[in-house]
Formats: structure tokens, sequence, C-alpha cells
């Protein structure tokens, strides 16, 4: 299995067992996600306590939906960006990176991250940002995952 890991902290961005599809000349990767149910398995054993004298048992039901990318690689949703705080967020973001992409790559990033940045302040108020928890507890995200729902019975992520 390949693990993508983010140039700048080191966290798990992503793994081949997610496909994924470059858009925006490759500056970002649309994955679509799944809903998965986490928690609490009620199995049932045959048993039945009413019939046997005894009280039915609920199960405490701790199970909850969560979608499998988010889950997987352990992100922590972020308060959203207003324009200004996510274009900001950007300049520093695209400071911090450019030193860490080879020569040939930084031309490339920096021709289209502009468009790449357009494209997700056009989806902003659409956009759920995550972080890596463990990256969150300790300091500043330094790379910010965008979600997005298209509402055809699917789940980006």
């Amino acid at each position: 299995m390949i693990v993508y890991q983010d140039l700048l902290s080191g966290d798990e961005l992503l793994s081949d067992s997610f496909p994924y599809k470059e858009i925006e000349n490759g500056m970002l990767w649309e994955v679509e996600g799944k809903w998965v149910v986490q928690g609490a398995v009620n199995v049932d054993i045959g048993a039945n306590p009413s019939a046997e004298g005894g009280e039915e048992e609920g199960v405490d039901d701790q199970a909850q939906k969560v979608v499998d990318i988010v889950d997987t690689f352990r992100l922590q949703e972020q308060p959203a960006f207003d324009k200004k705080q996510f274009v900001t967020y950007m300049k520093r973001y695209i400071k911090q990176l450019t030193p860490k992409l080879d020569e040939e790559k930084q031309e490339l990033f920096k021709k289209h991250i502009e468009g790449a940045t357009k494209y997700l302040l056009s989806k902003l108020s659409d956009l759920q940002l995550y972080s890596s928890l463990l990256r969150s507890r300790y300091q500043p995200p330094s790379r910010m995952d965008v979600a997005r729902q298209k509402f055809c019975g699917r789940e980006l992520a």
C-alpha cells in the first residue's frame, strides 16, 4: 500500500486504497469517501429474555456514521474560514511549501496554485476543513484538507 504524506508535517494524507482523481492541474485531489458506521454492534445470540422471564436489555448503542477517509487518517474538523482568512492561510501555506519542492515541481506549483486557490475560494461556503488530529493538538495545522458534499448520494472528502 502506498501512503502519501504531507511534505510539511509528515502527516499521512491519503493511501492508494482510496482512489482519487487530480483536478486543477494536479494541485488538488478529489477523493470519494463513503459513510461507514462505527461503534457498538448489536449481536443477536438467539435468546429471548422476555420469554425466559427476564427483561430485555437494550444495547447502549454508540454507533455513529463517519466518512471513512476522515476516520482512517484521524482528521479533525476545523473552524470555517472566511475568504480573507482563507487567502491568508493559503499565502502562508504556499510560502512554506514552495522551498520543499524540487525546482521542476516549484515551477508547476507556482503556475497552477493560484487557479486551485480560486477554485477553492469559489466553493468556500460549501467546504468542510480538516487537519490531522495529532498535528492539531500540538500546533496549528500546516495543511488543511477540505471536504465537500455532493448531493447525489455520494460524499466527497
